[in-house]
Parts: structure tokens; C-alpha cells; sequence
């Protein structure tokens, strides 16, 4: 029975080439963040990893497809130590909009950030935008976001204060 699985349904190709350009743009934005935690753990001044996903593959069909599972809920996407023994977390999100909004930060994740937070790790939300600009918000703003903010989302122009410098060779300098 899971070898005979019904074929996919056939999106709009609007949203295929939607779809494959959030994912390129989230994958840039990913691999950016690698580097800047790369350059970090070169120099000695903090050890950040990236969190794997908890997945399980359960049966590998033809070509590229197969059946898996999630074991668990998603943790925050970065954890790590810098010098002195202080741990950071860090939740990476990007959007193509010209806003994030605070539900896209998981109820899990949520949990685990406040209580890390209170445990005195410094946790922050790092929120990629389409103009390249990243921001690194302080977990305590994004969690009280409608009381800051006003709303339930933040744009670039809310942002600024918290807006992260660019090396001249393109890393981001989180941890300054």
C-alpha cells in the first residue's frame, strides 16, 4: 500500500515559480548565516550550529520520493556558545513580504526561547528581508510584539534599531 501512492496533486505554476524562488531566497539567506557563524568559530569568539531538523525517513520509493516523518515540533535554528560562556539561540527568518509576521516563529520555538531566555541565554529572532538587510531582534521585543510594535508583525522601517552590519565581504556581524 505505500508503495502505490496517489499522484500529487498539479500546483498553479504561478506558485511553483513562487514557491522555488522563497525557497532560493531562504536558502541564500541560510547560507549567509552559516558563513557569518563560520567566521565566528575561525576566530575563536563563539561556536554557533546550525539545529537539525528531527526527521526520519520511513521508505524510500522511486527516483527522489519517499516517505518520512517529523519526529518532533522544530526547534530555534541556531544554538551555540560565544566567549565567556554565554549562550545565544537564534530563530532565522526570511520573507519576501515587506513584513514578518509573529506566528511564523513556532509555539514550540516560542517555548523554548522564553525559557532559555530566563535560564540567561540571549535569545533573538534574526528577520531577513528581500532588500538583504538582516535585523537581530531581541527575543523579549518579538515576544511583546503587538505592545512594541502595535501589531502582530514588524516591517524594515520598525526595524532599524536592531539592524545587523554587513563586513565588506558580505558577513553579517551578529554578535556585534
Amino acid at each position: 500500500m505505500l508503495d502505490k501512492l496517489p499522484p500529487l496533486p498539479q500546483p498553479k505554476p504561478e506558485n511553483l515559480i513562487r514557491g522555488w524562488k522563497n525557497r532560493a531566497e531562504g536558502k541564500a539567506f541560510e547560507d549567509r548565516l552559516d558563513r557569518s557563524f563560520a567566521y565566528y568559530a575561525e576566530r575563536g569568539f563563539a561556536l554557533i550550529d546550525k539545529t537539525p531538523e528531527p526527521f526520519k525517513i520511513i521508505k524510500r520509493l522511486e527516483h527522489t520520493r519517499f516517505i518520512g516523518c517529523f519526529l518532533k515540533k522544530a526547534q530555534p535554528d541556531y544554538k551555540g556558545t560565544v566567549k565567556g560562556g554565554r549562550s545565544v539561540i537564534f530563530e532565522a527568518k526570511h520573507t519576501t513580504s515587506d513584513r514578518i509576521e509573529q506566528d511564523r516563529v513556532s509555539d514550540v520555538q516560542a517555548d523554548y526561547m522564553t525559557k532559555a531566555s530566563a535560564l540567561g541565554a540571549r535569545c533573538y529572532v534574526l528577520a531577513g528581508y528581500k532588500s538583504g538587510s538582516v535585523y537581530r531582534i531581541p527575543w523579549s521585543a518579538w515576544a511583546d510584539m503587538k505592545r512594541i510594535f502595535g501589531h502582530k508583525y514588524v516591517t524594515e522601517e520598525q526595524l532599524k534599531k536592531y539592524q545587523v552590519q554587513t563586513s565588506w565581504n558580505d558577513l553579517l556581524l551578529i554578535l556585534e
